[in-house]
């Protein structure tokens, strides 16, 4: 989207901002059940590879070790600076690898993704990446042009760490920053400079990356229009092909670190708008495509061009130009999307350790998507990453007659419609310039599994 077609509306803005999922998968986390347990994770695992064709693998690695906490974070972590502990999980991590990769049949182990999450992935030693990467290579063999990315903080990472990165086979890399205003790192305990920044960012360059992100946050404690503005001028300036400007949940009631920001420091709800605003029209105005939601990225990025050809995704990474990937997870935590289904690992170190003990798939909750989950699933998909969806398409994929089946959700749209979010025409449904920041909202029509609107206050805020 270029900076001409978007339109930022402060007061459809406050109308239709509610609280809502993200929709990284569909059925939302929330809705996974504890009677989906690891024997349902080993059918569908046989049952993929049980298919005429199979399609390629994502494999996600959950690291949740962190040197430091920062007070905004609502990840699993682990606060620790005893290597002890991250090496006792690698050696239950390769026990996980062979445990769940053994139910796929022979050959069934090409993978077109990878990425490490966390925590903080680069907490682990040389050593240590070096042998997670082994033990993966053990059992899944990695396509030649494959995405594999990692995120990094820039704080524990010097010029031999990215170098081993490169030669470990990682291609694209996401660069925490949030902020660069000093104010703002204090009151979420993350200081970081922009010269050891910019060092990783060249570093990674000069060692093969193919695509670097920066991830920020607006909303956090002390920040301002004028002082995130500079973010974003030093931001630019190191010309990152993809930025991500998340926007930060405070709910201290849930993620204990949060208690330690306070409230007289948030910036206000009109602020918050300010800010977003500011950062669209600076981004688009250096050239930025607004992927959506959350995500810019530049004209030339596999990104744009998955938009533009109508092939782009979205799953627990966020937005990926990989449909066709089942995406196997491990560590605590994690979260898989193997065929019609979705299963959890338990969040805890020591019931995951015990579960892989006595050679179980350390799963907690999971479900198995029927036919209505999985039609809903492709209409949201549809809005969220094309901002339009064709009924012809999923009539003919689902054989249904959408106007039939949708009658109460195209009803339930029309106040969209008439507060100018979207347009209904005969054959499809597109969401206007002034709704494409409120998609969420628009999607969460078609979520018949949508908890009661008392429950969805666990949910952030759309914008």
């Amino acid at each position: 989207m270029t900076a001409e077609t978007l339109v930022f509306d402060p007061k459809i803005i406050n109308r239709f901002d509610v609280n809502g999922p993200r929709y990284t998968s569909y059925p939302t986390a929330d809705r996974f059940v504890e009677s989906f347990c690891a024997d349902s994770c080993a059918h569908w695992l046989a049952n993929r590879s049980a298919g005429s064709e199979r399609q390629p693998l994502s494999l996600y690695f959950h690291i949740p070790f962190c040197n430091t906490i920062c007070y905004y974070c609502a990840c699993n972590k682990i606060i620790t600076k005893d290597h002890g502990r991250s090496a006792k999980y690698l050696k239950y991590l390769a026990r996980e690898l062979a445990l769940q990769s053994s139910f796929l049949a022979e050959g069934d182990n090409e993978v077109a993704q990878l990425h490490w999450g966390g925590g903080t992935p680069t907490f682990l030693s040389h050593d240590e990446m070096r042998q997670l990467m082994a033990a993966t290579r053990q059992h899944f063999r990695l396509v030649d042009d494959g995405e594999y990315s990692i995120e990094v903080d820039p704080r524990k990472v010097d010029h031999a760490t990215v170098k081993l990165l490169g030669e470990l086979g990682f291609n694209r890399m996401s660069i925490g920053v949030q902020d660069f205003d000093e104010r703002v790192q204090q009151a979420i305990n993350r200081i970081q400079s922009e010269a050891e920044t910019l060092a990783v960012i060249n570093d990674a360059r000069a060692n093969g990356f193919k695509s670097i992100s920066v991830d920020l946050i607006y909303g956090l404690p002390r920040q301002s229009v004028s002082g995130f503005a500079r973010t974003l001028d030093r931001v630019v300036a190191a010309s990152p092909d993809r930025l991500s400007i998340y926007n930060y949940a405070h709910l201290p009631s849930l993620f204990k670190p949060q208690r330690r920001i306070l409230e007289s420091d948030m910036p206000s709800a009109d602020e918050r708008l300010q800010i977003l605003s500011m950062a669209i029209n600076k981004l688009t105005d250096a050239g930025y495509v607004f992927i959506g939601m959350d995500h810019f990225a530049k004209p030339d990025d596999e990104l744009a061009i998955a938009q533009r050809e109508k092939r782009l995704h979205r799953n627990f990474q966020g937005y990926s130009t990989h449909s066709d990937c089942d995406m196997m997870s491990f560590g605590i935590s994690s979260i898989s999307k193997v065929g019609p289904s979705y299963y959890q690992n338990v969040k805890t170190l020591d019931e995951y350790y015990e579960l892989l003990d006595r050679g179980e798939i350390p799963v907690y909750r999971g479900i198995a998507l029927d036919a209505d989950d999985i039609l809903r699933r492709a209409v949201i998909q549809s809005l969220m990453c094309h901002f339009e969806l064709s009924f012809e398409s999923i009539e003919n994929a689902y054989g249904v007659d959408f106007a039939s089946y949708f009658a109460t959700e195209l009803d339930a749209l029309q106040e969209m419609v008439q507060g100018g979010l979207l347009r209904i025409e005969a054959a499809r449904i597109v969401v206007l310039p002034p709704g494409r920041m409120l998609v969420r909202a628009i999607s969460m029509v078609f979520d018949k599994r949508l908890r009661a609107d008392r429950e969805s206050k666990r949910y952030s805020k759309v914008i």
